[in-house]
């Protein structure tokens, strides 16, 4: 069993452990590898395990990437985006888990119609996700909460984009149970009003059990997956 599998089948083990503690179905919470500062072929060890998607935090690393998998695996932007780099991203990402501002939902919608325009994605809709701030830390990213309405707005009245849900990290010096619980209740509140099903992500590889406790639907593990990333 090479260190992957094993690595692999560990944390779906406690996933699923996970799960049952909760009292949710076995199965209901999604794994999303975190693959920044590992090689491709990392990625496309995954994609042979079955995974087709990947979360990626830097721009140039993750546009990179995906020109050398060539539609093997998705990756999906989890880290902070410049608006200035909307139309780069648009080109490449198969899902966006950082939104934070109103430029930036506008910016990858210009990008998304140039794109298509271009021929350089075939996917005519970007999934979405709004990123959340509970500290309002601007160097970490997220939305504030009076910041949050006008982005679902921008992003559910855009021809390109789909809101898919929200992503949350919580604050360093908060308790991430009360973060999570108030994120699901805001997707659940969303989810209400649009009538449809809205995902949360949220818990990383030394919190995903207290966030599928509080009921996230996807969890970013890398260093437990992936073990400790390269230096750079």
């Amino acid at each position: 069993m090479s260190d992957l599998e094993y690595n692999l089948e560990t944390l779906r083990q406690q996933i699923r452990e996970a799960e049952r503690a909760a009292g949710r179905a076995e199965g209901s919470v999604a794994l999303l590898p975190v693959t920044k500062f590992h090689p491709v072929e990392r990625i496309a060890e995954l994609a042979d395990y079955g995974f087709t998607l990947v979360g990626e935090n830097r721009e140039q690393e993750a546009r990179e990437k995906a020109a050398h998998l060539a539609g093997r695996c998705g990756i999906a932007m989890i880290g902070q985006i410049q608006t200035k780099k909307a139309n780069s991203v648009a080109r490449w990402a198969a899902e966006v888990h950082s939104v934070d501002t109103l430029k930036l939902a506008h910016g990858l919608e210009r990008g998304m119609t140039l794109a298509l325009e271009r021929g350089d994605r075939t996917a005519a809709v970007l999934p979405c996700m709004v990123q959340l701030s509970y500290d309002g830390d601007s160097a970490r990213g997220g939305a504030t909460p009076d910041k949050v309405p006008g982005i679902v707005e921008a992003l559910e009245g855009a021809e390109h984009l789909e809101l898919a849900g929200f992503m949350v990290v919580p604050p360093l010096d908060a308790e991430p149970r009360e973060v999570f619980s108030q994120a699901r209740a805001l997707t659940d509140a969303y989810g209400a009003e649009l009538n449809r099903k809205l995902r949360l992500s949220a818990g990383m590889s030394g919190d995903f059990r207290e966030a599928i406790a509080c009921g996230s639907d996807i969890v970013r593990v890398g260093t437990a997956l992936l073990g400790p990333r390269p230096v750079r």
